[in-house]
């Protein structure tokens, strides 16, 4: 090598280590690098290279296209309207990823997640092999663990990380047996009771060349709020911050220096539309990932998060004033998100300063363009195991019936399903309900009129049920008090997991109250509106009501629905639904989308 380049690398060197500013992990004056310093190309290595970070979140095994409103997205116009662009499908999320890749060098891949739990059917039936395998050739590297994944317990998990078939229901397809992840699963807040080790891996250092970045997974530590009892049995979940930074100083310890923590927590943005600009003043995000964000060590260079299933883009500053990206991508498939990671070679670390590198991107899935190949393959293998229970027809609606997909507090689908709790589980023999009551999130979809396949236009299948209700969770009919129930009622808007954002119970027929949303806390329940069959709730009375066992395990923070008594466990929610389905609707006399007027909504 010649003396001039020496000469002239050597004083690029000095200029950088002058003007550099070292504020927490790698946040440097953007003006001190040289000219072309992020160009990976040329024979000689570039003081820094450009790392391609594509990240998605809350995939939930949706490999088909989402139906209705939950396979859109909200674009924001040039003329500030909006408009529901269709999105999400398997197909088309790997044909995006791959053109995304093209072009450069250093990309990884890497989602903060819930992949699987709460899966429509042709994932969920198979216990989510399908959706590992999608996974696994979309060329994901890495992904957290998220609540959903312990749907089925901590064993099934290790199954879909290490492989082997179902312990029940053996090798779903001849001569095959189920791999497990190609990925690297996280879970550095997850620890096992008796061990007191982590569940799995808690951290991950993907490598190309020189380049070496290292990523923490971490779920929300309110996971057994959100999942069955059985489900986290055995295991403990630390606090976010305090994981992500014990492991973030491990790193860096063994020389990481560029870091990113990828968390199954999120926040909630100011607008709904996916590209509007998060940076604005007054167009951020809240929410609980906003003091994680805020306290997570400076050592971490990004933060990918998910569980709200919202989209944004967001620069929240580190401990230290730092700029630092925090983003979501929506969920089920719908938007990924692309972000550039300036790694310096020279101090392994990441460039972060508001100029150093183009801004995160979340994009559209669009359905404009070619499908995956190999991802129809796929689709088509396991929607032929799937067909003979699948396309079986269970009922018919007259129009959509908005589920996952409708914004406000009482879905028409929630009515829907409370209705048909209510009624296979009304008779004396059957428990003897007197209401039912629905978490909103166990309601994953839309009813959508348009046929799915060939079963004609308002034809309900086994498939389309099953994927509004996947988690085939057991009813509980129990006695609760007629205090116990407002109680649960005030629970919905107040407490420790509801209070910052509400999780509105879906009630059956003849119960109603008001919500007074102008109020806090739990005086936002109007306590002398709540009746049954238009009589007053009685504080003192006993009354049969039916929910599923998550409910009654206390899920969502409604810890007063563990004080039940009398309890008897009936069919499952799913078997519920589809037999009020057959019982109440015709080819000539459809269901038609409840009036969703249970709950009267002061705004």
């Amino acid at each position: 090598m010649s003396a001039t380049p020496q000469r002239h690398r050597r004083t690029r060197r000095l200029t950088f280590a002058a003007l550099a500013v070292t504020a927490g992990a790698g946040a440097m004056v953007a003006a001190a690098l040289p000219a072309g310093a992020a160009s990976g190309g040329g024979a000689a290595k570039s003081r820094t290279v450009d790392v391609q970070m594509l990240s998605f979140n809350d995939f939930h095994g949706t490999l088909e296209p989402p139906q209705g409103s939950s396979g859109t997205v909200t674009e924001r116009q040039a003329d500030g309207t909006t408009k529901a662009i269709p999105a999400g499908g398997v197909e088309y999320l790997a044909t995006a990823l791959r053109d995304a890749r093209k072009g450069h060098e250093y990309s990884v891949t890497a989602a903060a997640g819930d992949m699987i739990g709460g899966s429509p059917m042709l994932s969920g039936l198979f216990h989510d092999e399908p959706s590992i395998e999608a996974l696994n050739k979309l060329g994901l590297n890495v992904s957290s663990v998220g609540n959903h994944e312990f749907d089925e317990g901590k064993t099934e998990l290790r199954r879909m990380a290490y492989g082997g078939c179902h312990p029940v229901e053996g090798c779903y397809e001849f001569g095959k047996e189920f791999t497990g992840s190609t990925f690297q699963y996280l879970a550095a807040n997850v620890t096992d009771e008796k061990t007191k080790r982590p569940l799995m891996s808690p951290t991950y250092v993907w490598k190309k060349g020189d380049v070496k970045i290292g990523f923490i997974g971490v779920t929300l530590e309110g996971t057994p709020d959100v999942v069955t009892a059985e489900g986290v049995k055995g295991l403990k979940f630390g606090d976010e911050i305090e994981t992500i930074n014990k492991y973030a100083a491990e790193l860096n310890k063994q020389g990481v220096k560029s870091i990113v923590a990828l968390i199954h927590e999120g926040g909630l943005p100011a607008n709904g539309a996916y590209n509007y600009d998060c940076d604005v003043p007054g167009a951020g995000i809240s929410g609980a990932i906003v003091d994680i964000a805020k306290n997570v060590d400076a050592k971490v260079d990004a933060l990918v998060t998910g569980h709200t299933h919202q989209a944004y883009a967001c620069n929240i500053p580190d401990p230290a004033g730092n700029p630092r990206a925090v983003t979501s991508a929506a969920s089920i498939g719908r938007l990924f998100t692309d972000t550039t990671l300036t790694y310096d070679r020279q101090t392994k670390d990441i460039v972060r300063t508001p100029i150093s590198s183009p801004k995160p991107v979340n994009k559209v899935v669009h359905r404009d363009q070619p499908k995956a190949a190999d991802m129809t393959e796929l689709i088509g293998r396991w929607n032929a195991l799937a067909a003979p229970i699948a396309n079986r027809p269970q009922g018919f609606i007259s129009a959509d019936i908005p589920g996952r997909g409708s914004a406000e507090p009482e879905k028409p689908l929630g009515d829907l399903i409370a209705d048909a709790q209510l009624e296979a589980l009304a008779p004396a023999d059957k428990g003897g309900a007197q209401l039912a009551i629905m978490n909103p999130g166990g309601i994953r979809s839309d009813l959508a009129y348009k046929a799915s396949g060939a079963e004609g236009d308002g034809v309900v299948t086994y498939g389309e049920s099953f994927t509004v209700q996947p988690f085939t969770n057991m009813m509980n009919i129990v006695d609760l008090t007629g205090a116990q129930l407002i109680t649960a009622l005030q629970q919905q808007v107040s407490g420790p997991v509801n209070g910052a954002s509400p999780k509105i119970l879906q009630v059956s027929k003849g119960f109603t109250y008001t919500l007074d949303m102008t109020k806090a806390g739990a005086d936002r329940i109007v306590v002398d509106s709540v009746k049954l069959n238009g009589a007053p709730i009685d504080p003192a009375k006993t009354y049969r009501v039916a929910m599923n066992e998550f409910l009654a395990g206390g899920g969502d923070g409604f810890t007063v629905l563990k004080e039940h008594k009398n309890k008897l466990v009936g069919a499952s929610d799913l078997d519920c639904f589809n037999a009020y389905l057959t019982n109440n609707s015709s080819a000539s006399a459809p269901i038609a989308p409840p009036a969703a007027n249970r709950i009267t909504v002061i705004k």
